[in-house]
């Protein structure tokens, strides 16, 4: 039995259900890029459904991850001071998202000063996830990234210490600037001694992580 699609009516923030209503509803299967790093679109994606990377690539093809989104979320703002794109956008999983023409959205902001704070806040809170992982990337050897990535991720199930989101060693290696490889050798001696066990890519935190190996 198919599930219907999700509408902007799922949105529980009124200010993103409101700017939605000046876009349309488009579903992408997974692994389906919807922005090009340096592209010069300018709509706004909020996702009703599903999964997406935000991440950037060099020339020889290494990715760094810089966030995933979820549903209640949205990406390509920062192309609203007229730039291109920033980063580039992947969806994870089948993905349903209202996409919105920069120029509504201008408008939108206009008429909602509302919408105005609600940015403000996100870039903000941007702004403080990337210095801290300037910082981290800086001042922090790779499992300390890597310990920091994972606290940060797990949360309480059935009694557990789950790290919900279902990651690989090379998702993990490109969100804390590392090879998989060198992921691959932590996780190996954090498996040997009792810290974590990984199933099905569902990693659980047995005990306190070491702060250092």
């Amino acid at each position: 039995m198919k599930t219907a699609p999700a509408s902007p009516a799922a949105l529980k923030d009124e200010v993103l259900q409101a700017m939605a209503a000046h876009g349309g509803v488009r579903t992408f299967p997974a692994q389906s890029v919807l922005i090009n790093e340096d592209d010069d679109s300018d709509s706004i994606f909020i996702i009703l459904s599903g999964r997406v990377k935000v991440f950037g690539a060099s020339a020889q093809g290494r990715e760094v991850i810089y966030n995933t989104l979820a549903a209640g979320e949205y990406f390509g703002e920062m192309s609203l001071d007229g730039g291109s794109r920033s980063a580039s956008v992947m969806t994870l999983e089948p993905t349903t998202c209202v996409v919105v023409p920069g120029s509504k959205v201008r408008d939108f902001l206009g008429s909602h000063p509302d919408f105005a704070l609600h940015l403000i806040r996100k870039l903000i809170g941007l702004v403080r996830h990337s210095t801290d992982n300037v910082k981290s990337l800086a001042l922090d050897d790779v499992y300390s990234r890597v310990a920091r990535l994972l606290n940060d991720r797990a949360q309480e199930i059935d009694g557990k210490l789950v790290v919900a989101e279902k990651l690989t060693q090379q998702d993990i290696a490109e969100r804390v600037g590392s090879s998989r490889e060198m992921i691959s050798r932590i996780f190996k001696q954090l498996t040997q001694g009792g810290y974590i066990s990984v199933d099905s890519k569902q990693i659980v935190l047995l005990k306190k992580l070491p702060a250092g190996w």
